[in-house]
């Protein structure tokens, strides 16, 4: 499967061109973090890994891209032969996907060329982005819905074809069951569902016939849309009807809505058809659905047994994308040792942490995780130590977990690509969904709140925190000596 290289920022390529032309092209060590949970939340669901993966495995420029650039009259001869040979070779660390994850932390670390890191920056951004925000939305309703089934409905409301593919991998890895995009069931395996429209029943001489006819050809998933005409009315008594009618052949029945008050309706279905012997029949509702509109429903206890939801799952709903960056942290100097950089900024959420880093999660006896720690790749964290947590972005403001407070402390950045091939197992769709359900489980709930969570630490090693104070005071040091240059200057003048 070629992914063409030309999905890149143009501004990769003009820079890719002077490196190669400054014979300039260094190793390099480039961080992919995001700077604020999703959703107002507490954390996010890391998603996208093995799709980023399997892209940089292909991609390249082909003869058509390369005549495309050769059509700008931008770039030379001798730098579309180098890219009309490219293959990405660098090694990728990452978390593991479907593991929770927290703002400020390296998701994925690259170790590559310049020229490299920077090509692969758009790609694996748009990628990465999008399916950790969409899998973290997808989670937080499958949380809300306390155990009820969420399905993905979103392929007609979804920001084109890719996005709906993208956002129907995403979602099952957060939890949903199925997916209605028939596309994605066959691409990624995951189950498809859907019944009728509207248009189903609109098409029959009756409603009471449309449930029948339907009914007899899909006797083991008779959902039935009640609402088109009169859901309390009409709906619900052909619904009734045909239920009463499979129950004869040891078949059940569904309901659905598409429309009105969510709480009242369910409760009236759900007497109906209680009183009628459809005990086992099942309610489900769609319509615009929330995390936040789940929750208050679910709370108030109505009777709900599914959720479809399209719109505000596949999109993000008020927030439409993941704050995700891709900054260099570190670059290979001339005797072979790396250097850290960082970026410095007025803004202290935007000034990023130096060096080849490592991430430690806490774990306390109960397998519980207590607080993550961002150190130095070269740092030797073992348990059975106590430790310094540094506020990622103020000097004071720090804790101390004692050797007591935790039974394990686990590196969470492991190798998944070397020398552009991935390496290491590499789980299917239904194990990344089992694998992210059980770790957002051992996460105590107040850090899943959906409103007001509890905020998750997320700290600097000493040795973290030092270098990036030493580096910031360097860059400072240098400004106070360039402005008394230049004011010498001025003197003179």
């Amino acid at each position: 499967m070629k992914v063409s290289a030309l999905t890149t920022d143009f501004y990769e390529l003009t820079m890719m061109q002077g490196f190669f032309k400054s014979n300039y092209n260094p190793q390099v060590v480039f961080d992919m973090f995001f700077r604020t949970n999703p959703f107002n939340g507490g954390y996010a669901l890391f998603a996208g890994l093995d799709s980023i993966l399997e892209k940089l495995e292909n991609f390249e420029f082909d003869e058509s891209d390369i005549e495309y650039l050769k059509s700008l009259n931008k770039f030379d001869n001798n730098f579309l032969k180098y890219l009309s040979t490219y293959k990405f070779t660098g090694d990728i660390y990452a978390f593991d996907e479907g593991q929770v994850v927290f703002a400020g932390e390296p998701l994925m670390r690259i170790h590559t060329t310049l020229i490299d890191a920077q090509l692969i920056e758009g790609l694996l951004l748009n990628t990465v982005n999008f399916q950790t925000l969409i899998a973290t939305k997808a989670s937080r309703m499958v949380i809300a819905s306390k155990g009820g089934e969420i399905m993905e409905f979103g392929l007609r409301r979804a920001q084109g074809e890719d996005g709906a593919l993208s956002a129907a991998r995403a979602s099952f890895i957060g939890g949903t069951s199925v997916t209605s995009n028939t596309i994605a069931g066959k691409k990624f395996g995951i189950p498809v569902s859907g019944t009728m429209a509207h248009s189903w029943i609109m098409s029959f001489d009756s409603e009471l016939e449309s449930f029948r006819i339907f009914a007899k050809y899909y006797p083991d998933n008779a959902i039935l849309l009640i609402d088109t005409y009169d859901t309390l009315g009409s709906g619900i008594d052909n619904a009734i009807i045909v239920g009463l009618e499979q129950k004869k052949i040891g078949k059940k029945i569904g309901v659905r809505i598409d429309s009105g008050d969510m709480s009242y309706l369910p409760r009236q279905i759900r007497a109906r058809l209680d009183s009628s012997g459809l005990t086992d029949a099942i309610i489900c509702v769609s319509n615009d659905m929330t995390e936040e509109i789940i929750s208050a429903l679910i709370s108030d206890e109505a009777p709900i047994n599914s959720w479809g939801i399209g719109t505000n799952l596949v999109t993000g709903g008020f927030q439409s994308s993941l704050n995700g960056v891709y900054k260099l942290c570190a670059k290979k100097g001339t005797d072979g040792k790396y250097i850290p950089t960082m970026k410095i900024s007025n803004s202290f959420g935007k000034t990023t942490n130096p060096g080849i880093k490592q991430v430690y999660r806490f774990i306390d006896d109960e397998n519980g995780p207590i607080a993550d720690l961002i150190t130095l790749n070269d740092e030797k964290i073992k348990p059975n130590k106590e430790y310094t947590f540094y506020h990622p972005f103020s000097d004071s403001d720090f804790f101390k977990l004692k050797e007591n407070r935790y039974t394990k402390c686990i590196p969470l950045l492991t190798k998944k690509m070397k020398e552009g091939k991935r390496c290491g197992e590499i789980k299917t769709l239904t194990e990344l969904q089992a694998y992210a359900k059980a770790n957002l489980n051992n996460f105590h709930k107040s850090y899943k709140r959906q409103i007001n969570p509890h905020i998750y630490k997320v700290s600097l090693s000493k040795k973290l925190r030092n270098q990036k104070k030493d580096l910031i005071t360097q860059e400072r040091d240098q400004e106070i000596k360039e402005d008394n240059n230049a004011n010498d200057i001025h003197k003179k003048q």
